[in-house]
């Protein structure tokens, strides 16, 4: 006679009371609280040096206020005479004409330069050659922009600026310049020196972005028979999307807020012909002290910058998202 053992019984697991989720969410929120502290230094920092001064500046600008005294409120007095102001509009123009010298120009030099020293300086004459002509390209970015100003006033000098000197040697003085002092020559030459301060971050960029790309396309393309310059238009440019998304970015809203070369070169002259919102800003503050107005530039510059920085930013993402795809 055989025994006939009970089949197990399924057990159902319990499920959580409202209780039992109640003290779990409790319990993850206490969890959470010992992060709170590495946050303050951070908050504490923006606070100090971003939101108060923001705070500041927006409530002088809605006042008549020459530095001293009380403020006189205005309302938006000030703004009404900004949008009027021709020189802030000159101005406006002008951050546009030099994003062409610190975002478009040096991105586009940029991925060349660096597709040359990674496809074909570093496989002839080894990656030492690449690393050395790299730094080269980087040496303006370490640079203190006092240095590099003075540096450039002495090149475009008109009577004995190595640049016009060298012109007068070599039978081409019809073409000399005063590179700085002409309106007509001033922005150019200005230019000029913001591409030769920007094009060492986009290669020192392009160059690690490079670094991540399989050398196996460019070895199947090199098979193909596929020339350097296809190379570079076929793979090197879609690989570097990303970076070059990145980099049109920073160096976007760093020609929108370009201040240093300005101050150094030209002070916004000849007249006004080189003169941006930030140089805009700072001779209202302190040439004219007219705060109220200065500060009613600086606040739309930042609103400007600000929105333009979140529209890249949005587009950045999206070509990343297609490039994931």
């Amino acid at each position: 006679m055989t025994a006939v053992t009970p089949a197990p019984t399924a057990t159902a697991s319990p499920t959580p009371s409202p209780g039992n989720k109640k003290s779990s969410r409790h319990t993850a929120r206490e969890s959470s609280h010992g992060y709170w502290i590495y946050l303050l230094p951070g908050a504490i920092g923006f606070l100090a040096i971003v939101a108060i001064p923001f705070g500041m500046n927006v409530y002088y600008s809605l006042t008549s206020w020459r530095g001293v005294g009380t403020p006189k409120f205005v309302g938006l007095d000030n703004y009404a005479r900004l949008v009027a102001d021709p020189a802030f509009w000159a101005s406006f123009l002008h951050s546009i004409a030099f994003i062409l010298g610190m975002a478009i120009i040096p991105t586009a030099l940029g991925v060349l330069l660096a597709a040359v020293l990674f496809d074909y300086i570093a496989p002839k004459f080894g990656s030492r050659v690449a690393s050395i002509l790299r730094a080269t390209f980087y040496l303006p970015q370490i640079l203190p922009i006092v240095v590099a100003g003075v540096l450039w006033k002495w090149l475009y000098q008109p009577q004995y600026g190595i640049i016009n000197t060298t012109l007068d040697d070599i039978g081409l003085g019809f073409l000399q310049q005063n590179w700085l002092g002409d309106s007509d020559t001033a922005m150019l030459a200005v230019m000029n020196v913001l591409i030769w301060l920007q094009i060492g971050y986009t290669v020192v960029v392009f160059m690690a972005g490079l670094s991540r790309v399989d050398p196996a396309l460019y070895e199947a393309a090199e098979i193909d028979g596929a020339g350097w310059f296809q190379r570079f238009w076929s793979i090197t440019i879609p690989q570097l999307r990303p970076e070059i998304a990145v980099v049109l970015i920073t160096t976007s809203v760093a020609a929108l807020k370009v201040f240093a070369p300005i101050y150094v070169l030209t002070k916004g002259g000849p007249g006004t012909s080189t003169i941006v919102p930030a140089y805009f800003s700072y001779s209202n503050f302190f040439t004219t002290t007219q705060v109220g107005y200065g500060a009613a530039v600086a606040t739309l510059l930042a609103l400007l910058v600000t929105i333009i920085a979140i529209v890249l930013l949005r587009f950045q993402t999206r070509n990343a998202e297609g490039f994931e795809k």
